[in-house]
């Protein structure tokens, strides 16, 4: 399954700015720090963001043409803010839900394989 695209765009502008406040504090969320491949303008995403053995597990609610994902692809990682410490992931992958259940470690574990999405990110802890 896949959200809808006009759902990304509403989020992009309405919630986005909204869960920047508290994204980067909660389980399962995080704010993805990047820089724009044309840009070069920096951007902060709040995503759904699961712990791995090396790493996290990122799904793609909205599929993986997103912005965010072509820009740590470009650049090779980014930085994540998860409870409240911010770390540099790189070497991203997308992979099926499969897969990246696997990765997924701790009480989560078992959320994530249920969540109705069928690809996720996987990406190395670089530091």
């Amino acid at each position: 399954m896949q959200l809808p695209q006009w759902l990304a765009r509403f989020n992009r502008h309405v919630t986005n700015p909204i869960q920047r406040l508290w994204a980067g504090w909660l389980p399962t969320m995080g704010i993805l720090h990047h820089v724009g491949r044309k840009s070069g303008k920096p951007y902060r995403t709040p995503l759904s963001v699961f712990g791995t053995h090396d790493g996290v597990a990122i799904m793609l609610t909205y599929g993986p043409d997103r912005d965010w994902l072509k820009n740590i692809t470009a650049s090779g990682g980014g930085q994540i803010k998860r409870g409240g410490r911010t770390a540099d992931y790189a070497d991203p992958r997308v992979v099926s839900k499969a897969e990246a259940a696997q990765a997924v470690t701790g009480p989560v574990r078992f959320l994530f394989a249920r969540l109705p999405f069928g690809q996720a990110v996987l990406l190395r802890r670089a530091d």
